[in-house]
């Protein structure tokens, strides 16, 4: 029941004689009363009884800002926030804007100590008539402690808290407001409250309620802009202009009246008044800067998201990173190079299509950092399957935004050989091989557990070629799939698998790596990324070093956090040396022997999986690798690259040499065009050049060589040692697949 006139009366006369008694500099009226929210009617709390109003320390964690993704160059790329807020100082608000929400905020801000005792009796004399909450009478600084307070809550329950219309919230509030006009100027309050308010259509701070509302920054605001502002404070969910042209005609309408109350002040003339009041609302509703959805390298940019939500280095927890990330106001300058990018995606784009089923995707590394170039792909990021767009990052692995990948054929056969000179061989060496090849038993080959992987139920076979001697150097140069099965169980299984792991190698989807006979034919699932820092290593001189998207993060204060490489000495640099020298003979006497070199010293692998489920082409120069896989994300097992039209292109089956070549090959002459040629360090043939442990046998007297260092003449242009039938061992699709495990 609301209270009889007389004591409301009785209540204005103790406020009023509160008020009257003055405010020293910086001090407060002994008591004070305040209208109680909720209930019936109105009661009165005594200061002298009830309250104890003293400064008491506000915590005021940094509001959300906008945290900055740049390229290598210092362009954004891309932007990430949980509020889209951008702080600015004082200076760099327009005079019109302070003038216009102080007018209607609290016209005597300047005047009045942390609690304005006038308008407290105001609002309470405007509340206690109209038998309800009409008016508040909150100081623009009670306003920041309340904002202070709400973006500080983590919790809807806290938020609720934060608002709850109670005493106890008031004079806590009221207590902080001391404190703050004891810490900051006038000035410096203003500019923080502007800074943490909110404008409605998700704009946060006036800066970013300018260029949201009229594409313009907070200095540039006009009058009437102004005062639109200044009015959407108040309520600006029912004012959003975002929503609709109802909301727009409440904030036009909230407009005028702040236009008037400046009039009424003297702040503004009536006329500039009416001229601002005869103006339109001219929202434009600019376009809130997105994450990577509107990001132009947004597969980069959902690596650069994960690598700070995954990465400790960031947060010990994920709800710390979350934060870091969303609310940080970082600058965060990346690896992306937009000339290296711009390479990448006209190389694809040349040769698959947006509309094609089959997926290319590229990934560029830069030896001895293993900082990432470019990432790109022939399908958009997004979720409209319409407009052919994907809502997973299909160069990168399933901890960066990824999923399962794709198998990575024969590029793996690059570890066997690896493994084959670190144990003593030289590029001469080889083994007399078959058309096919079946493990001996079980135990034939042994996984890194000690368990057996053979599978002397299962032949290997290559599709062209005749039997006969392969070395290192030819075995490789034809992708001689008997060959590598031959010198993987020379060297061990479990050897092949550690230089693999050594150099980074690991499934996309996060599982364990497949340890089968057929681990160097390359069944497991991988990523364009991992497999090219793989191969970056190599022309490093064996270098190793950790993929790598952050080199900068400078924080809202301005420090700055230089993040260096992680590197370590991955192989013996010789050995490095030799690989580096066996596979640049695959550009002009191997696979790639049809689409060529690049004009510099530059080595590589094609990979084409059973069945042509997948294709790969890796490579690198001393200066940057790629590799560039494609596949049907749809299925590769059950959608093979076989009577496929690509790009416009009928093929019959598609291998690594068809499409992932070519466009690695356009990709690297566009992006290394202007970064002068390293060449890569001769092989040290004392040590690896001739034969020594397996050396050729005396060929018969009617021994026909005919071909240039492929003893036996097995068809290298068509990659056939790729197309090998190695059969369904282990997991070999991204969709579940009809693996056999590593028995059958």
């Amino acid at each position: 029941m609301q209270e009889p006139v007389e004591k409301q009366t009785s209540a204005l006369s103790k406020i009023a004689l509160l008020a009257g008694a003055g405010v020293a500099a910086g001090a407060l009226v002994a008591g004070l009363a305040l209208p109680a929210v909720g209930g019936a009617g109105f009661g009165l709390i005594s200061a002298s009884n009830e309250m104890n109003l003293a400064p008491e320390e506000l915590v005021e964690p940094p509001p959300a800002e906008v945290t900055v993704v740049e390229d290598s160059k210092g362009k954004p790329i891309a932007r990430f926030y949980e509020q889209y807020r951008e702080v600015v100082g004082f200076d760099e608000i327009a005079p019109i804007m302070k003038t216009a929400i102080i007018s209607i905020e609290d016209y005597r801000f300047y005047e009045h100590g942390p609690i304005d005792i006038e308008g407290t009796i105001r609002a309470l004399a405007k509340n206690l008539q109209a038998g309800g909450v009409a008016q508040g009478g909150s100081s623009i600084t009670q306003q920041y402690v309340k904002q202070v307070l709400l973006n500080a809550a983590d919790t809807e329950a806290a938020k609720n808290k934060a608002l709850e219309a109670s005493y106890a919230r008031k004079l806590k509030e009221l207590r902080y407001a001391m404190a703050v006009e004891k810490k900051y100027t006038k000035d410096e309050i203003l500019a923080k409250y502007l800074n943490i308010a909110y404008f409605g259509a998700s704009a946060y701070g006036v800066e970013a309620a300018a260029k949201r509302f009229f594409g313009i920054r907070a200095d540039q605001l006009t009058l009437p802009q102004a005062a639109t502002l200044a009015g959407a404070v108040q309520d600006p969910n029912a004012t959003d202009p975002n929503l609709g042209r109802k909301q727009q005609e409440k904030l036009l309408k909230r407009r005028n009246v702040v236009l008037d109350r400046m009039a009424e002040l003297g702040k503004i003339s009536k006329d500039d008044a009416a001229k601002a009041k005869a103006t339109k609302l001219g929202y434009r509703g600019t376009g809130l800067p997105g994450g990577c959805e509107s990001s132009k390298y947004p597969y980069f940019c959902i690596y650069v998201r994960n690598e700070i939500l995954k990465n400790p280095d960031f947060g010990k927890k994920a709800a710390d990173r979350l934060k870091f990330l969303n609310r940080g106001g970082l600058t965060i300058k990346t690896t992306i190079d937009s000339d290296m990018q711009a390479a990448a995606e006209k190389a694809i784009k040349k040769r698959v299509h947006a509309s094609d089923n089959p997926l290319a995707a590229e990934a560029l590394v830069q030896p001895g950092t293993g900082a990432i170039k470019a990432m790109a792909a022939s399908k958009p990021y997004g979720g409209d399957t319409d407009k052919h767009e994907l809502a997973y990052n299909p160069v990168a692995d399933a901890a960066h935004g990824g999923l399962t990948g794709f198998q990575a054929g024969s590029t793996f056969k690059t570890f066997t050989l690896i493994t084959a000179l670190s144990k003593g061989m030289k590029i001469s060496d080889g083994f007399n091989v078959g058309a096919g090849y079946t493990a001996a038993g079980y135990s034939t080959f042994k996984n890194c557990a000690g368990g057996t992987a053979g599978d002397p139920s299962h032949t290997v076979t290559n599709d062209e070629g005749s039997p006969g001697w392969r070395t290192l150097q030819t075995g490789t140069w034809g992708s001689v799939n008997t060959f590598f099965m031959t010198l993987e169980q020379h060297v061990g299984l479990c050897e092949v698998v550690k230089t693999a792991k050594s150099l980074g190698i690991h499934r996309s989807d996060g599982a364990k790596l497949q340890e089968y006979e057929t681990f160097t034919l390359g069944t497991n699932e991988m990523d364009p990324v991992t497999v090219a820092n793989a191969y970056a290593a190599i022309g490093a001189r064996g270098k190793y070093c950790a993929p790598m998207a952050i080199s900068q993060i400078t924080d809202r204060d301005g420090k700055v956090t230089t993040y260096k490489p992680k590197c370590r000495q991955a192989l013996d640099p010789e050995v490095a040396d030799a690989t580096a020298d066996i596979l640049s003979g695959v550009l002009t006497k191997g696979t790639m022997r049809g689409v060529g070199g690049i004009g510099r010293d530059a080595a590589g692998k094609t990979g084409t999986t059973d069945g042509y489920a997948s294709a790969w082409f890796a490579g690198f120069t001393p200066d940057l690798a790629g590799a560039v896989s494609i596949g049907d994300p749809r299925g590769s097992q059950t959608h093979k690259l076989v009577g496929v039209t690509i790009g416009g292109t009928y093929y019959g089956s598609v291998v690594g040499a068809s499409i992932s070549g070519p466009i690695w090959k356009d990709t690297m002459l566009a992006a290394l065009k202007d970064v002068p040629p390293t060449k890569f360090t001769p092989i040290n043939t004392s040590r690896f050049g001739g034969c020594g442990q397996s050396c050729q046998p005396a060929p018969p007297p009617d021994e026909n060589d005919r071909g240039p260092g492929d003893d036996n003449n097995d068809d290298w242009r068509s990659d056939n040692g790729d197309r090998g039938g190695w059969g369904n061992h282990g997991r070999e699709n991204d969709t579940g697949g009809n693996g056999r495990g590593p028995f059958g």
